[in-house]
């Protein structure tokens, strides 16, 4: 890295850590993964590590972190697409149940995030991000007259409760037709808040 400045080299230095843990937490779980062998990984010193994170965990969080973004931002992508606020709510559902089936978010954002980080942790993470958009979509739905009025706060904890478990039963379940299944039973379940 010599012709880079230090701070460019500090931030290689971070985007390789975060990307080497990313890599092994998500193949191996958070448990089985130890600091030497993230830094050997990532090519650097534990000292590197330390200067850029307090330890496994805080390095983990950064990871969890950069993944709920991207399932975000792959949420709000797909919504954003469609040009009824009802189909870019549901498009947004489909779109964070899809992305939460692959192996290793579930691992990182599903499995190993909360048990991690604790469950307030966690949830505030979330909250950030695919959280926030449903919570956003509903109350544009109940402002609209398209979902019965109600506090949108319960009914977005229901449904994200709802997906994430879905998604860790897809991910144990291993037979294609159920993700089929579950997007139906989940466009069933969302078509029933709609005001007729």
């Amino acid at each position: 890295m010599p012709n880079l400045s230090r701070e460019q080299q500090r931030e290689q230095t971070r985007r390789t850590l975060v990307r080497e843990g990313r890599r092994l937490f998500a193949t191996q779980g958070y448990a089985a993964v130890g600091l030497s062998e993230i830094v050997a990984a990532a090519g650097v010193t534990k000292g590197a590590l330390y200067h850029h994170f307090d330890g496994k965990a805080a390095l983990f969080h950064a990871v969890l972190a950069q993944v709920q973004e991207e399932v975000a931002r792959r949420v709000a992508a797909t919504a954003d697409a469609q040009d009824d606020p009802w189909t870019q709510f549901t498009a947004g559902c489909q779109a964070f149940l899809t992305a939460s089936t692959d192996p290793q978010v579930q691992r990182i954002m599903l499995v190993d995030g909360p048990a991690v980080l604790g469950w307030a942790q966690w949830r505030a993470l979330d909250e950030a991000g695919s959280a926030r958009h449903l919570s956003d979509a509903l109350g544009a739905l109940i402002e609209a007259g398209a979902i019965a009025p109600q506090p949108g706060a319960p009914l977005a904890r229901l449904l994200s409760g709802a997906m994430n478990e879905a998604a860790l039963w897809l991910a144990a379940s291993g037979r294609p037709q159920d993700m089929a299944d579950t997007l139906a039973a989940l466009n069933r379940m969302l078509t029933a808040l709609r005001v007729r």
